[in-house]
């Protein structure tokens, strides 16, 4: 799989998309450390953690919206939290009906 090379917002031109297995999630809560609460498109409560290189990149709040990827186990329960979106950008995907939440 590689790794992915986290870019900060304002160097992102156009929206970035949830690819295959990738979920969209609102942040529930603040759990510390590098660990959030994500109610995610899915239906499902995801307890998922900040990965290193975003972690010191960007901040996250609640109520942001996120990407979330579900891990191989546990998918219902674990996810990595890979994309933040910016108030502007969750407005965009509002209007054209991707996000639901």
């Amino acid at each position: 799989m590689g790794k992915k090379k986290v870019l900060s917002e304002g160097a992102i031109g156009e929206l970035v998309y949830p690819g295959q297995g990738e979920v969209l999630g609102v942040v529930i809560k603040l759990l510390g450390f590098d660990r959030i609460l994500v109610k995610c498109q899915d239906g499902a409560e995801r307890l998922c953690r900040i990965r290193g290189k975003m972690k010191r990149r960007v901040w996250i709040r609640e109520n942001d919206i996120v990407i979330v990827a579900p891990w191989e186990f546990q998918t219902d329960k674990r996810g990595d939290v890979v994309w933040r979106y910016t108030h502007s950008q969750a407005d965009t995907l509002r209007r054209k009906g991707i996000l639901t939440l």
